[in-house]
């Protein structure tokens, strides 16, 4: 089964669709060389400082620069794409509220190896969530063009529905093979992994996904940006690190305060608002 690709002005709906599928699709040029560029002029510094990995999983020639968010003003407009943060809350409305997972420009050198094939959602210490509940959403936005050569991330299409397996096979997948500026989204349960760089040259995405506000994120967003950088930035970015409440009584702080109120410096109390209620994960 081959990847679907679908043209920059995909709606949302189309794409939540064949995500829902398929388990992961390809929007093709949704994002302009312009903005890819100035992202990579911005973290070239912190890249070029980036140790390789400490494992095999990670990748020992794979460079994985985190704090987009602190780091890169330009980035924040991929973090905050309107498409994609509809398509996210499409994807993971069985929570009440979701937010970034991680934030992660992925340099893959050459001559390294595939990664293993594996599921992202894992990473939730092999949590058995339902099969019909999806944790999180993903984006790998191609900062150059992927190729089957140079790594581009393989994934089998379908594979969302499958049970639970450690033993996957490369030769199972397909290479999201795309241009500069394109994107591929995939769910949390969709069987992937980096693929091999055989080539001389480093290929490198910008990894950003999303999960549910009620579990922990994998990049700790209040520690990776810092407090003065987080004060420049506007609410519904706040809101998206994590600066809100995360379901019925999760999230707030000490004297039941909004957790927007230790950015803003506003003082006062919250109510829980009603008591909850099952959400519908009926979809």
């Amino acid at each position: 089964m081959e990847l679907t690709h679908l043209p920059a002005d995909a709606g949302a709906e189309e794409v939540h669709a064949v995500l829902a599928r398929d388990g992961a699709l390809v929007i093709d040029q949704l994002a302009s060389d312009q903005l890819i560029d100035e992202i990579a002029a911005e973290m070239a510094g912190y890249v070029d400082a980036t140790p390789g990995g400490s494992d095999d999983f990670s990748g020992r020639t794979t460079k994985r620069t985190g704090a987009l968010i602190g780091r890169s003003p330009a980035a924040r407009t991929l973090v905050q794409h309107p498409v994609i943060l509809d398509v996210a809350g499409r994807l993971l409305h069985q929570a009440r509220a979701y937010q970034v997972h991680l934030t992660q420009l992925i340099s893959i050198g050459g001559g390294s190896p595939g990664q293993p094939i594996h599921r992202d959602e894992w990473a939730f210490d092999f949590f058995p969530f339902p099969s019909d509940l999806h944790p999180q959403c993903n984006t790998i936005w191609a900062m150059n063009d992927f190729t089957d050569a140079n790594g581009a991330t393989r994934l089998i299409p379908g594979s969302q529905d499958w049970p639970v397996a450690f033993d996957h096979k490369v030769t199972e997948s397909v290479p999201a093979e795309m241009s500069k500026g394109s994107c591929l989204l995939y769910t949390g349960k969709v069987y992937h992994g980096g693929g091999a760089n055989t080539t001389d040259t480093t290929r490198t995405g910008l990894n950003i996904t999303y999960c549910a506000a009620w579990l922990r994120q994998e990049e700790n967003q209040y520690l990776s940006c810092p407090p003065e950088v987080a004060a420049t930035l506007d609410d519904d970015l706040l809101k998206l690190m994590g600066y809100q409440m995360g379901s019925y009584a999760l999230g707030y702080i000490d004297d039941v305060r909004d957790p927007l109120e230790a950015v803003r410096g506003a003082t006062g109390t919250m109510s829980f608002g009603e008591a909850p209620q099952p959400p519908d994960r009926k979809r």
